[in-house]
Order: structure tokens, then C-alpha cells, then sequence
């Protein structure tokens, strides 16, 4: 299915970015932030403490993840535990080769952990989905284990030695930057705070091992992406209560807590779209998916100030904070006209084969007929392009509305008022100053 998508407004977009930006450099880059501040020496504590917070962050970490069955970022932290412990531990012995050899290892094998639980598709605590990683850490533990035996080899302290001079192999660099890349594609694509942990805790992780892996200054860092991780399965809980998942809009609970936080001046527009059920019978509901994201993307860049919510089916609801009706009217219509405007491309097969209802049969003349030629061109032709309208009510605080509930209704009102004159069109609370399109096509 292919959309076409008139372009968004500059207000509408610049927005859409920031918080996409937003949602990338917080909280992580707060937290890389912080153990930066460790290491420059401007807050110092010891390594003792440090220890303490990295272990309090893992176990924290794997908690959440097993509570809320998330899978990829409970395997990113025990890839990230036995990481630490394994530069720890050969770093100790008395042979300066397996620290060099740990370290190296784990500098190739760390971001391509964290790449590969990144495409791992999370599917929560089944034996299917446990099993490969948990093999895999196994397999690459034997294989660290194995080259950090304490023999001599030439070219691992000369590893060690640049690890801690603060240069690190080319290859490990690559393996870094390809994974950096592929975490922050993903990120762009599918938004996902899982994505954006893993992002900045490998750049932690990065920073441990070019800082030598072991010591205060890389276990403050290797802190610093316990916590990124664990506050990854926070900002999923967070998006799962208040992000409507299928649309990407804030949910209702998120609607009915900004109500809280109105002041006295306010707008609310109830937005439906227009035969919906209609679309869902004949099309299926995977087209009216795509038709429900349609608009939510349009909703998403509505300008004038307002934030839109999905409150359920194919109900939206748009809150203009300070602004009254008259105000955001002509924001409105460029939203509705820009809804209008939009239309599906269905391919072939996409159509439903048969009508839904208990009756599904069919005289015989129309058959003859759609089994003709010019009558499946006819029937292709019609499907091929499909658009999309929606039907608008907004209200305003005042005396007779007081109460965000009162407006709501007042919004709701004026919403059956739309569709009772025709669909595709903007109503106020106030019949006398109502704003009328009557133009449909398509699903409309």
C-alpha cells in the first residue's frame, strides 16, 4: 500500500523532529553526561562506590526487564556484566596477554551483541526467544575464555597497551561504528527506547574499554550503561501507559492528564473520521490501520499550538492550550483539507472478495456483470484510489463551560452536528458560528 502524503507544514515539522530528538538524547545523554563529569575529576568518588552503583544498576536492570518481559535489554546487560567481569578478571592475573586479549575481544564482540539484540525481535521470556542469545553468550564466553589462556602471545599486550593509551584497533573501532549506525537507523525508524539504550550504552560502553577497560574511570562508564539500559524498559512502560501504539499519538490517559493541566482559556476539538466501520467491512482492518496512522500522522503536525490524542477507535481529540475556537478555526480547516487531501493506493487483492453480513449471496446479473471485462476494470478502477475525511468539533472554556468535562461535550455536540450536515466539515459550539465543508470522496 502506498500513501500519498501532501507536504507537512514547517511548524508541524520542526516539531515532529524535536521530539523525536528529544526522545534520542534523554536519557541517555544525561546519564554520558554524567560519568563524564566522573571522570574529569569534578565530583570523585571511589571506585568502591562506583562498583556498587554498577552493580546496583545491573540487578535494577534485570529486574525490570524480567518484570516487564523484555527480553533484548535483559540479555544487553548480561552482555554488559560479563564484559566487565571478563577485562576484570584477566586483567588481574600476573600475565599482561589475557587482559590485552580480553579487552580486544570484547571490544569486537560487545557491539556486535548489541547489534544483533537489536534486530532480535522481542517477543518476551519464551523458550524460543531465550534460547539463541543465551547460546550465543555461552559460545562467545568459551571463546574469550579459551584466548585469554595465559600464554604468551606477541601481539596482545601491544592491544592492551594502546587500549590504555586511549587508541583502540581499527577493527574494534569499525565494529563500533557500524553498530552505532544501525542502532540509530532503527531508532529513526521505529522510535523505540530500547533502540536509544542501546545506542548510548554502547557509546559508554565504547568509552570503558578505550579508557583500559578496568580501573574507576571505565566502571563509571560501564555504570553509566547499566542505568541507560534500565531506564530504557522505564521509558517503554511510560510509552505502553500513555502512547497509543498503533497510531504513535499520546493515548487517553495522556489526554485526560493534560486536561489537568489546562488553564482558563482553552480549546478542545473531538476529531472522528468519516465512515470508518464502512472502510474497516469493505477493505479489512489492516486498511483501516493504515487509514487510522493517515490521519494520526496529519493530527500529529496539526498547527496552532494544539497537542492530538487518540481516545479510542477512530476518535481523535486535539487540545489548543490559551487559544479559543475562532482562533484555531482556520488551523482546523488546513487539518481537515489536508486530511481530504491524502488517499490510499490499494493493490491488487486488497479489496474484500465478499460483502460482510449474514447475507453474502449475490443475484446472478452481477455476477455476469463483474465477470465481465469492463466490469473488472470498473471494480480495479474504483479500489485502485481510495481518500480519506474527517468530520471536526470544537468548543471553548467559558462560564457555560467551566469544566474541561463540560467543553468535551460541547466539542462532542458539535462533532454530531458535522456529521449530521454532511460530513467532511468543522462545526463550533455555537450553531451560529458554524464552519460547513460538505465535500466527500472516497471512504469519506
Amino acid at each position: 500500500m502506498e500513501k500519498i502524503i501532501p507536504p507537512a507544514s514547517r511548524a508541524g515539522s520542526e516539531g515532529h523532529i524535536l521530539n523525536r530528538m528529544k526522545s534520542l538524547l534523554t536519557p541517555g545523554m544525561c546519564l554520558l553526561a554524567l560519568a563524564i563529569v566522573l571522570h574529569t575529576g569534578l565530583v570523585a568518588p571511589s571506585a568502591a562506590l562506583l562498583g556498587y552503583a554498577f552493580s546496583g544498576a545491573l540487578l535494577a536492570g534485570l529486574l525490570l526487564a524480567w518484570r516487564f518481559h523484555s527480553s533484548r535489554i535483559f540479555f544487553a546487560l548480561m552482555v554488559l556484566f560479563l564484559s566487565q567481569q571478563a577485562i576484570s578478571y584477566f586483567s588481574s592475573l600476573h600475565a599482561r596477554a589475557p587482559g590485552g586479549i580480553a579487552l580486544a575481544a570484547i571490544g569486537l564482540l560487545l557491539p556486535l551483541d548489541f547489534a544483533l539484540l537489536s534486530l532480535h525481535q522481542e517477543k518476551g521470556f519464551t523458550f524460543s526467544t531465550v534460547a539463541p542469545p543465551a547460546l550465543l553468550l555461552f559460545v562467545e564466553s568459551v571463546i574469550v575464555a579459551v584466548l585469554c589462556r595465559p600464554d604468551p602471545v606477541a601481539a596482545a599486550p601491544r592491544a592492551h597497551h594502546a587500549a590504555a593509551a586511549g587508541s583502540l584497533p581499527l577493527a574494534m573501532l569499525l565494529a563500533f561504528m557500524a553498530a552505532a549506525i544501525l542502532l540509530l537507523v532503527r531508532f529513526f525508524l521505529y522510535r523505540k527506547p530500547a533502540e536509544s539504550g542501546l545506542l548510548w550504552a554502547l557509546a559508554a560502553c565504547f568509552l570503558a574499554i578505550r579508557f583500559g577497560g578496568v580501573g574507576r574511570i571505565p566502571t563509571a562508564y560501564f555504570a553509566a550503561a547499566g542505568f541507560m539500559l534500565a531506564a530504557a524498559i522505564v521509558e517503554t512502560s511510560y510509552l505502553l501507559a500513555y502512547q497509543d501504539e498503533l497510531t504513535g499519538l499520546p493515548s487517553r490517559r495522556a489526554f485526560h492528564e493534560s486536561l489537568l493541566r489546562l488553564e482558563t482559556t482553552y480549546s478542545i476539538a473531538m476529531v472522528d473520521i468519516d465512515h470508518f466501520k464502512r472502510c474497516n467491512d469493505t477493505y479489512g482492518h489492516d486498511t483501516g490501520d493504515q487509514v487510522l496512522r493517515l490521519v494520526a500522522g496529519r493530527l500529529a503536525r496539526v498547527t496552532g499550538g494544539g497537542c492530538a490524542y487518540r481516545c479510542g477507535g477512530e476518535e481523535f481529540a486535539i487540545v489548543f492550550p490559551g487559544k479559543t475556537a475562532s482562533e484555531v478555526l482556520a488551523d482546523l480547516e488546513n487539518l481537515r483539507a489536508n486530511i481530504e487531501s491524502s488517499s490510499f493506493r490499494l493493490r491488487a487483492g486488497e479489496r474484500r472478495q465478499e460483502p460482510r453480513g449474514p447475507d453474502r449471496r449475490t443475484d446472478s446479473s452481477r455476477i455476469r456483470k463483474e465477470g465481465s471485462a469492463a466490469g473488472r476494470q470498473a471494480k480495479s478502477a474504483a479500489a485502485t484510489q481510495l481518500s480519506v475525511t474527517a468530520s471536526i468539533g470544537v468548543a471553548t472554556s467559558s462560564k457555560m463551560n467551566p469544566r474541561a468535562e463540560d467543553v468535551i461535550t460541547a466539542a462532542d455536540k458539535a462533532l454530531y452536528r458535522a456529521k449530521a450536515g454532511g460530513r467532511n466539515r468543522i462545526e463550533t459550539e455555537s450553531p451560529s458560528r458554524r464552519r460547513a465543508k460538505s465535500k466527500t470522496a472516497g471512504i469519506a
